[in-house]
Order: C-alpha cells, then structure tokens, then sequence
C-alpha cells in the first residue's frame, strides 16, 4: 500500500532500509522447514529477531526469512502465489489482498487447523479483523499479526486553554468547528492535519471514511459508479475545504509520516489518522506525550467510521508444508507470542490490534494506557461489510476490495490532492473520477 499501514511509509521512517534474512528460496528443500515471506516492519523485524530461539527451539521448524519493503514484498508475493510456484509458504498479506487471493485459489483455507488448535482461541480474535480475513465462502484464510483503525489524536492542553471539550464521538462538523478555533492557539500551529498526498492508501483512506458517513459509495451494490455523486461530492469537498482553510502546511504532499511530524512539533492541534500513531505520539521520547486525547473517528449519518487495516499470515495453496506452516502461523498471531514480546523486548512493541485478550493484560495497558480503550473500540466498531449507508459490492472501509482498486483510488486521489493544492476544483476531479471508476464497474457489470 503506498502509504502507512504501519507497513508502509512508518516502516520506511523508522528502518529506512531492506532487511533480508535466510534464503527463502528452493520451496524450503530441508523437510522441516518453511519459508516465510514478510514486509519490512518493525513488528515483522521483532518477529524475526525472537524465532529461532523460540519457535524454532520448541519446534525444530527452521524458518527461512525472506523481508522486503511493501511495495516490493506486495509485487513478490502477487507473482510467487498467482502462479502458484510454492517457494514460499506463508507470506505477510492484508485484509485487501486476502478475499481476492482466497477467491482466485492462491491461499490455504485455515479452518480446519484452527478447529484442532484449541490453544489457538480463534474466538480471542476480535470480530472485524476476523471477518475481514473471510472469504465470501465463509472460509477464514489468514491470520493478523496485528491490527489498527483510525481515530482522532488531538491536543488535550490546546483545547483546554480555549476552552474547548473534544467529544468522544464527535461529528466532522464539530472537528471543523474545533479546528477552526484552535488554529493559531500556538505560533505556527495549525488546526488539522488530513492526509493529502496521493495514493489509494494515502489521501484516499481517510478521505474513503469521510465519504462512507456522509453517506457516499465509489460503487452501488449493482455496479454503478457513484464518485461524482452528490453525496461524495459533499464529503470531498468538505475534506479540501477543512485542509485548505485549517490544515498543515505543504498539505498536497502530507501522508503519514509528514502528518505524524506535525503533530510531534506542535504544528498542528489535531490528526485524524491510523491508530497507530498513538504509541508514537506518547512514546518516551516525544515532545507531546502525556498532552494528547483521542476520540473516535468523527461521523455524520454513520454510527462509525473508523477504517480497518491488519497484516496477516496466509498459506500458499501450492506449499506442500502446510502444517508446519500452520504451526509458525499459530505462534506468531498466538497469545504466548504477545508476552513473550511484552516481556523480551517491551509491552509496547507487542503488536496488538487483533485479540480482545490484549487489552485485558494490566502490563499491556500500563504501556498504553492512554489510547487502548480508545483504540480498541476504534477496531471493535469497525464494519468492513457495511462501512456506509447503503449495500455494497464488495468488502472494505477505506478500500474497495477489488484488484482495480489500487490504480483506481490512486488516480482519483492524484486529482483531489491537486485540488487540495488549488491546481483544480473538485467538481472537475471528482467528474474525472467517475470516468474513471464507470470504466471499472461496466467491467464488472460485464458490459
């Protein structure tokens, strides 16, 4: 995804580098072992630096690494599992990829193994990530590493000193009208910052929010394209109009780690962005920790509109080591994983987001006390089958989960940034937009 998905551009910032281990290559030619292909973050490097001395010592399972950053490691997967090749056994895909993986026959479906895995709890793992990672045959075919959603990171002290209440579950016209009176409240700060660099998984994953509670749709449950409806029309227009009149500086250019900059230095009051962000916002040595407050991504006809992301585990239907494959992906998206992490390397570096049981562990909550509930009702309200107001044709919040969809929300999204940069109105980008989506649903009307 060319954005942060803690995948993405954090991955970047914080490694900034490829990370290769073991050979991954060969389909794993020694009987007890498997290849495991993996994107480059840090959890996933977390992953890596505890297996052999855990997993492999318990097991006898050597795991052959292969990690790559996003777009790289998305590309080898796509072509190593669409021709079913077999050199790699499980790899790192998302809840966008796994129902269209799972539909064209590239992945293992893991009911079976989790129905004789008690100590799996496969009912521990909360509900949206769950169902995000079924298939329309009801099939479940990965597993999460972790999980986010999104919500609103804001500047408790700010407000406080206008005396400003954030609600809990605020409306986007109330964000606006509190962005509007903060902005300014320090020299150089600004009131929001609203991702408006281009990409699917950059602009359009907080905008896609946005246009799903005010009650917009790229698509109708038959396939028409709606991206110059009325109701999108408003949501966007209210997006660039909000980023250009209290927004961050530079704002055309601003994803993730730009807007995640601004909020460290105090350049902006409020962020509605991945939850993620939130660890790194009150992390030891950031300039705000302990002045923040979150609340739940602002609706308006929607009761939520949080989006839902997760890494996972998936088997290659072509691996002919699918049950040591099982057992890997059992211990890593396992409970015993999470403490082992909590209690080697921290319990903020557990990577969390996925079962309900994490947030009921005093040593997790210790670590991130100040966002967890919070984040975890974000995850928990999240509706990846009914995001919106109306039915829809295929699952995902801030994603269309179709295969267009990367070229599709990319070229709309080039359009509104620019109109966020004043280059166009987004009448014109959005009447651009449904050409481009038109072309997109008449393929799957098949006409």
């Amino acid at each position: 995804m060319k954005s942060l998905r803690y995948g993405g551009l954090l991955a970047a910032v914080l490694l900034a580098t490829t990370a290769c281990a073991g050979a991954g290559g060969g389909g794993g030619s020694a009987e007890n072992s498997i290849n495991v292909l993996m994107v480059n973050n840090p959890q996933m490097q977390d992953l890596q630096e505890l297996t052999a001395d855990n997993f492999t010592k318990d097991t006898g399972i050597t795991v052959n690494f292969t990690v790559l950053p996003e777009n790289d490691v998305r590309d080898k997967i796509s072509q190593d599992f669409s021709s079913q090749a077999g050199q790699y056994d499980v790899a790192t895909i998302s809840n966008y990829e796994t129902p269209i993986y799972a539909k064209n026959g590239w992945l293992t479906p893991l009911d079976d193994f989790v129905a004789k895995d008690a100590g799996f709890d496969q009912g521990d793992v909360l509900e949206p990530i769950r169902q995000s990672l079924t298939a329309a045959d009801g099939k479940v075919y990965a597993q999460p590493f972790y999980g986010e959603s999104s919500f609103l990171m804001y500047r408790k002290d700010v407000l406080d000193a206008k005396g400003v209440t954030m609600p809990e579950k605020p409306t986007w016209q109330q964000v606006a009208d509190i962005a509007a009176r903060v902005d300014g409240a320090e020299p150089g700060m600004k009131g929001i910052c609203l991702r408006g660099q281009p990409g699917w998984g950059q602009l359009m994953a907080p905008l896609t929010t946005v246009v799903n509670t005010f009650g917009g749709t790229w698509f109708t449950e038959d396939w028409q394209a709606r991206v110059n409806a009325p109701e999108f029309k408003e949501a966007t227009k209210f997006y660039v109009d909000l980023v250009r009149a209290h927004g961050e500086a530079g704002a055309p250019q601003a994803g993730f780690a730009e807007c995640l900059n601004n909020m460290t230095q105090g350049k902006v009051a409020m962020w509605y962005d991945a939850t993620v962000a939130a660890g790194l916002l009150e992390a030891a040595d950031s300039p705000v920790k302990g002045k923040l407050g979150f609340a739940q991504a602002p609706v308006v006809r929607t009761e939520s509109s949080a989006w839902l992301y997760t890494w996972a585990f998936g088997v290659q239907k072509a691996s002919k080591k699918a049950d040591n494959a099982w057992k890997f992906i059992s211990w890593a998206s396992g409970k015993g994983y999470e403490e082992l992490v909590g209690k080697s390397l921290g319990w903020s570096r557990v990577p969390d987001g996925k079962r309900a049981s994490t947030y009921e562990r005093p040593e997790y909550l210790a670590a991130s006390g100040s966002f967890a509930a919070q984040a975890e009702a974000a995850i928990a309200g999240a509706k990846p089958t009914d995001p919106g107001v109306q039915p829809r044709p295929a699952s995902g919040i801030q994603f269309v989960g179709i295969p267009e969809f990367t070229d599709l929300g990319t070229q709309v999204s080039q359009r509104i940034s620019a109109a966020i940069a004043g280059s166009t109105s987004v009448d014109a980008a959005l009447d651009e937009g449904q050409e481009l989506a038109e072309a997109v649903a008449k393929k799957h009307r098949g006409n």
